[in-house]
């Protein structure tokens, strides 16, 4: 078969290990998903009441346009409605832009560690990748910048990043988006936006009046607690979006996802709680990190990426052993490290406890 030659050796992205597969393997009745930054807290009660009573037609194609949701969004984010665009999930989203704009002869530039996905997708476009390493784990705007030449098509900034969980200030970045040639897009890649706690980081919103090449992602699969249901959404100008809008799968959200993003988008309650819990779950991690001198990135996220001066993976392998799926270091670019989805307040002192354990067994604690 005539295959992309730039698919050769390429890997399917790997996800967390799926929880059933991890009690079968190791005989558990219990496992805690920690992998995948998913809400621990589950979605509005306003969704659980509308699922319990759904009476959808889902023999019939859903609209492939999203009208009543692309109202809510845009009146939400007070933008016009021509300015949105929907992705079956953020990533959706990021295959749509590469498709749009990358392929062979022209760049894209990125930051390392970062979102796997940025790089995979336009790999199978064929594109140079650029992939400047991260400086105090941040972003090097400054050096990212200097990579950027005559064929360099998108620049990707993940903020907050995913693994770090770090982020860019906005000074820091209106600097760097005012030396970004006007012809190269930039993706503001905000997955975890609402759980912002930091000064620094304002929103960005703005940006879209004046910079004609910047374009927002964000998700319902984080706070929102709608992973499964997949609804992602970009923000632009509408030249940019219309552009865009012409790679677009039809009917890439379905009837239910349309449904459940409004009613989750309206209860904004609920995400104010879930950041106050996740707020005080990320002070367990970093009261542990602290009192065993390891060392953690600061993160405006719902997970933290923290040293465990242990082999990674032994220290992945072993948590699962004990009911806990995460990430391992290894997987991410960060050996020595492991990346955790802050769960509720009973997972994460069980966690604890148990990597306390894990960690005195491979010698890191005397």
């Amino acid at each position: 078969m005539k295959w992309k030659q730039q698919i050769y050796g390429m890997k399917a992205y790997q996800p967390g290990k799926p929880i059933e597969e991890v009690k079968r393997e190791f005989g558990l009745s219990e496992v805690v998903k920690l992998a995948s930054n998913e809400n621990p807290y589950g979605f509005s009660p306003k969704v659980r009441a509308f699922l319990s009573d759904d009476h959808s037609n889902h023999a019939l194609y859903p609209d492939g346009y999203a009208q009543e949701l692309r109202t809510a969004v845009a009146a939400h984010l007070d933008v016009k409605e021509t300015q949105v665009i929907f992705g079956n999930g953020s990533d959706d989203l990021i295959a749509i832009i590469t498709r749009a704009l990358l392929y062979p002869g022209v760049n894209t530039v990125m930051a390392t560690p970062s979102f796997s996905q940025y790089r995979h997708n336009a790999q199978i476009e064929g594109a140079e990748t650029r992939e400047i390493p991260m400086r105090n784990g941040k972003h090097d705007l400054v050096a990212m910048l200097e990579a950027i030449d005559g064929n360099t098509s998108v620049v990707w900034v993940c903020n907050p990043n995913n693994p770090t969980g770090t982020i860019v200030s906005d000074d820091e970045l209106q600097d760097f988006l005012n030396k970004v040639p006007s012809e190269v897009l930039v993706v503001l890649d905000e997955a975890y936006f609402e759980y912002v706690n930091s000064s620094d980081h304002k929103d960005t919103l703005p940006y879209i009046d004046k910079y004609p090449n910047v374009i927002i992602l964000r998700t319902f699969s984080k706070a929102y607690g709608l992973a499964s249901f997949r609804v992602g959404y970009g923000i632009a100008q509408e030249e940019v979006i219309a552009k865009l809008d012409a790679v677009r799968a039809p009917f890439n959200n379905t009837i239910l996802s349309q449904k459940v993003a409004i009613l989750a988008l309206a209860d904004q309650t609920f995400i104010e709680e879930c950041k106050e819990k996740n707020d005080a779950g990320k002070k367990q991690y970093i009261e542990f990190c602290k009192k065993h001198n390891l060392d953690y990135y600061p993160t405006e996220t719902n997970f933290i990426l923290f040293q465990v001066k242990a082999d990674s993976d032994v220290v992945f392998k072993e948590m699962m052993k004990r009911g806990f799926i995460i990430r391992s270091g290894n997987a991410l670019g960060t050996p020595g490290y492991i990346r955790v989805t802050i769960g509720t307040e009973e997972q994460n002192d069980k966690f604890l406890s148990l990597l306390e354990e894990v960690l005195t067994e491979q010698g890191v604690f005397a």
